[in-house]
C-alpha cells in the first residue's frame, strides 16, 4: 500500500465521531493542553496559532480563550466542516479560521508566518499512527524563528512488568486449569499489547529510551529510535513476564502530560511487549535488553518494535549502580567513599 493510499485511510478513520468523542472524554489529555495553554496566556495573547490536526477544534477554542488573534485549524478530514459550528457556538468565529486540508499541502505563501503551533499528535507508544511528521513540515514552513510549539519534548519509557491478567487467568478458570491453553495464547502474541498495567505490576523505573526535542528534529530521525543497550533494576521481587512501555509529552509552560501506570489512565493507555514466559526476579536485580523502534517502510504511520533480552553481564551498567550485582556493588561503595572525603 503507499503512503498516499495509508494517508487517506488515516484521516478516513478520524471522520468517525466515536474517535472524537473517545479523545475529548479522555479527562488527563484534554486537561492537559487546555492547562498548558491557559497557564501560557501571556504568550497566546494577540498572537497567530496552527493547531495541526485540529479535529472537532477543542484546542482551537483553548487558544482563542488563551487570546489568541487567530487560529488556523488545520483539519484534513470532513470534520473540518463542524469547526465553524463550534466556533460561532463559543463567539470565536472571527477568530478561527478553518484549513480543510493536509499540512503538507498548505502552500509557504499561503498563509501567514504563526508564533504558536499545538497539535495532539501523539499515538500508541507515542509513535503508532502519529502525526509528528506533519508537526515537523508545520514547524519548517509556517513557525516563526522564536515560534513555539505545543509540546515541544516528547519522551518514552519502558520497565520490565508482571501480567498476571495474561499469565495467571489461565491457572484457574472457573475451577478448571488451563495452563496448556496458556501457553499457546501467549505465544500467539506476537504483536504488542495495548492496555492498562495496575502501578503495582511494574517491576522497575522506567528507563529513558527516546528523547525528542520537537524544535530541532527531523523527520529521517525518525526512522530509527532506541537504545542498544538498556538497564531496568527491578525494585521488587516478582514474576518479570513482559515490558511496559509509555510516553510523556511536556509543554513549554514546564507542565507534562504522562501515559505511565502511576499517572491517571488516558486512551493511549500503556503498550505491553508479552514475554513468551515467567521468569523470576528479586529485588535489585538487573534486567538488560534492546528496543528498537523502526519505522514500516511500507506504510510511514506505523512502527515495527524489536525486543531482545541481553544479558546483564555482558551489558554496561550505569554508574552508580543500584542492582546487586558485586561489580556495582564495589563501584557504588568507592564513589561513596570519595564524597566522604
Amino acid at each position: 500500500m503507499s503512503d498516499e493510499n495509508n494517508s487517506e485511510e488515516y484521516y478516513k478513520s478520524y471522520e468517525n465521531l466515536d474517535v472524537h468523542h473517545l479523545m475529548l472524554s479522555d479527562k488527563p489529555r484534554t486537561l492537559a493542553y487546555r492547562t498548558a495553554i491557559l497557564n501560557a496566556k501571556d504568550k497566546f495573547v494577540d498572537k497567530v496559532v496552527m493547531d495541526v490536526g485540529a479535529g472537532t477544534g477543542i484546542l482551537s477554542m483553548f487558544c482563542a480563550q488563551a487570546g489568541a488573534k487567530k487560529v488556523y485549524a488545520v483539519e484534513a478530514s470532513i470534520i473540518a466542516e463542524l469547526i465553524p459550528d463550534v466556533a460561532k457556538e463559543n463567539n470565536f468565529e472571527d477568530k478561527i479560521e478553518v484549513i480543510q486540508k493536509r499540512v503538507e499541502n498548505i502552500a509557504a505563501d499561503e498563509i501567514e508566518k504563526v508564533d504558536i503551533i499545538v497539535s495532539e499528535w501523539m499515538g500508541f507508544y507515542l509513535l503508532h499512527e502519529g502525526m509528528m511528521d506533519s508537526v515537523i513540515i508545520a514547524r519548517d514552513r509556517f513557525l516563526k524563528q522564536d515560534g513555539l510549539i505545543f509540546p515541544d519534548t516528547a519522551k518514552i519509557y519502558a520497565a520490565p512488568c508482571q501480567l498476571p491478567s495474561v499469565h495467571e487467568f489461565w491457572d484457574d478458570v472457573y475451577g478448571v486449569k488451563m495452563r496448556s491453553v496458556a501457553s499457546q495464547y501467549i505465544k500467539a502474541k506476537i504483536k504488542p499489547d495495548v492496555l492498562d498495567l495496575p502501578q503495582e505490576d511494574l517491576l522497575g523505573d522506567g528507563v529513558l529510551l527516546v528523547w525528542l526535542d520537537l524544535n530541532t528534529i527531523d523527520s529521517e530521525d525518525l526512522n530509527s529510535l532506541g537504545i542498544e543497550e538498556s538497564i531496568s533494576i527491578c525494585n521488587k521481587a516478582g514474576n518479570y513476564q513482559g515490558f511496559c512501555i509509555w510516553f510523556d509529552v511536556d509543554f513549554p509552560d514546564g507542565s507534562t502530560l504522562s501515559t505511565s501506570p502511576s499517572s491517571e489512565s488516558t486512551h493511549w493507555k500503556q503498550t505491553i511487549i508479552v514475554m513468551p514466559g515467567t521468569i523470576k526476579v528479586e529485588e535489585k536485580e538487573p534486567v538488560a535488553f534492546n528496543l528498537k523502534f523502526d519505522r514500516n517502510s511500507e506504510d510511514c504511520r506505523k512502527y515495527n518494535l524489536s525486543f531482545t533480552q541481553l544479558d546483564p553481564e555482558e551489558v554496561s551498567h550505569p554508574i552508580p549502580c543500584d542492582c546487586y550485582m558485586t561489580k556495582c556493588i564495589v563501584t557504588k561503595a568507592f564513589l561513596e567513599s570519595q564524597k566522604q572525603e
